[in-house]
């Protein structure tokens, strides 16, 4: 699988500095609160346990995001950055390689999401929060209008084409969400597969010109 390298932002670790600013303070926090999330989902996560991983006191976490929602939507707001920034670096190797922007993004986003299973889990359980948590819903809004925005920009493909490579990159969530490449049925050998070329497109909608 031809894939771009990508550097993923890291918070640096609480044990890296013997003081640290407060904006320094939120980046570990919002690092720490991503793995807690992915494990546990938005309302049985304890603030207790993410100020813990963060090496912070709880009252400490609150002075820094006043409710555990504002902490909840910059988890998803990180994880959103982090796509963004595997589409943009993968559209930039592909247009250096004279290659098809969706073939290498789709490429790239299997790979992300095999290698960063807590920003998946987070973006899943923003999903299923949105319909009762209007700042999750609308940061989730912002997040797809910003990955189709740049899958559009760079790619050209035609508005059915994103539809199907987006609903592909759908699929790939669940069936890693659930594990499905750990099981031995037709099913999942089936969707579950994402080896070589992860570009959802059919043939016969593709451009070739393009």
């Amino acid at each position: 699988m031809a894939t771009a390298s990508r550097k993923i932002r890291k918070a640096p670790s609480a044990g890296d500095r013997a003081l640290s600013t407060a904006e320094e303070r939120r980046e570990e926090l919002i690092t720490a609160s991503i793995s807690v999330f992915a494990e546990k989902g938005y309302h049985a996560a304890p603030t207790t346990e993410i100020a813990r991983r963060a090496g912070i006191s709880q009252a400490y976490l609150f002075r820094l995001f006043p409710t555990k929602e504002e902490l909840f939507v910059a988890a998803v707001d990180r994880s959103c950055e982090v796509m963004y920034g595997s589409f943009t670096e993968a559209a930039n190797v592909a247009e250096r390689e004279g290659r098809d922007p969706l073939e290498v993004m789709g490429d790239a986003y299997a790979e992300l999401v095999a290698e960063n299973r807590n920003m998946l889990l987070v973006q899943l359980h923003a999903q299923a929060i949105s319909p009762s948590v209007p700042a999750v819903r609308d940061t989730m809004r912002r997040c797809f209008a910003t990955l189709f925005a740049v899958a559009s920009e760079r790619s050209k493909a035609t508005p059915e084409e994103l539809k199907l490579w987006m609903a592909g990159g759908m699929l790939i969530n669940v069936m890693t969400a659930i594990g499905a490449n750990e099981i031995e049925e037709p099913w999942a050998e089936t969707l579950a597969d994402f080896e070589g070329d992860c570009d959802f497109t059919p043939p016969d909608l593709l451009d070739n010109n393009r």
